[in-house]
């Protein structure tokens, strides 16, 4: 996604995404602010391992990931397993649009592997971050929605690590 298209395209290709598929599977209105997320978060990150040689992760309050869990379930309150499933799985479709909408956008076809769920921040090695897009909804719960692209070695060549 790095040289596939203008970074402002695919900013709004991120952003339009996880504005729709938020609210159509968990019933919150995120927007665009400066609100990041607090201490207590959870980070879900995919890798894109055929088409784009890039990565995303979502760092999000636990708080707002439970609230979001608990609406698609239509539940009070919801396990630590739930809200990791629901957190997978939300991100599953949210990257899902985003690789087709991307395939429209490039006609370069994209594959992604699972979505990998973890307590706290977490930095994919061998990545740097391009662009980041932060959001609030309305309890003021913060999710930062992070592009990944490769790091590159003094030589410009990909770093073996990536």
């Amino acid at each position: 996604m790095n040289t596939a298209m203008e970074k402002e395209e695919l900013e709004r290709i991120l952003d339009q995404a996880v504005k729709d598929v938020t609210e159509r599977t968990a019933g919150v209105r995120l927007h665009q602010g400066n609100h990041s997320p607090g201490q207590d978060l959870c980070t879900v990150q995919i890798t894109f391992d055929q088409g784009f040689r890039t990565s995303l992760t979502l760092c999000a309050d636990t708080e707002l990931l439970y609230r979001m869990a608990c609406n698609s379930f239509h539940e009070e309150s919801v396990s630590s397993e739930d809200l990791e499933e629901f957190s997978k799985e939300y991100f599953n479709v949210l990257c899902g649009r985003i690789a087709g909408a991307m395939f429209r956008a490039t006609q370069v076809p994209a594959h992604f592997g699972p979505p990998v769920f973890y307590r706290g921040r977490y930095e994919p090695e061998g990545r740097e971050v391009q662009f980041v897009l932060t959001y609030s909804d309305e309890c003021c719960g913060g999710a930062q929605l992070i592009h990944h692209v490769p790091c590159f070695d003094e030589n410009g060549g990909v770093s073996s690590e990536a």
